[in-house]
């Protein structure tokens, strides 16, 4: 059991420097925090709710999994290298095809939503 609970240890730690370290693992999880609260407002559906879960749980996990490759790519190949710098840049491009959905699926939830808010404040104004 111990063993079991040192890898969580282990996890939040590494889920910690991320935040700590990355600025866009900040930006992704201001996002969410807006994302919450626009559902909050909005009053989205448990599916809804689901749709940005996954998305919340697909971009930073896909973060974490850039940062890392990263991490790893830096300690083998201190200096300049092309293959080096493609395992990042693929990588990075992992993370914004993720955020890309992300952001459609966030458009499709909430678009509708938030222009017939719109126009009930146009309307009752």
């Amino acid at each position: 059991m111990n063993r079991r609970l040192k890898s969580f240890v282990y996890a939040f730690q590494g889920i910690g420097k991320a935040v700590a370290t990355q600025p866009n693992m900040r930006i992704h999880l201001v996002v969410a925090v807006g994302v919450v609260a626009a559902g909050c407002f909005f009053g989205i559906s448990a599916m809804e709710w689901a749709f940005c879960v996954l998305c919340f749980a697909l971009v930073i996990g896909a973060e974490l999994f850039n940062s890392a490759i990263e991490s790893v790519v830096d300690l083998a190949s201190p200096g300049y290298h092309k293959l080096a710098a493609d395992a990042k840049d693929m990588a990075a491009g992992a993370v914004l095809i993720c955020a890309i959905f992300s952001v459609v699926i966030g458009l499709i939830i909430f678009l509708p939503k938030v222009i017939a808010w719109l126009g009930t404040l146009i309307v009752n104004h």
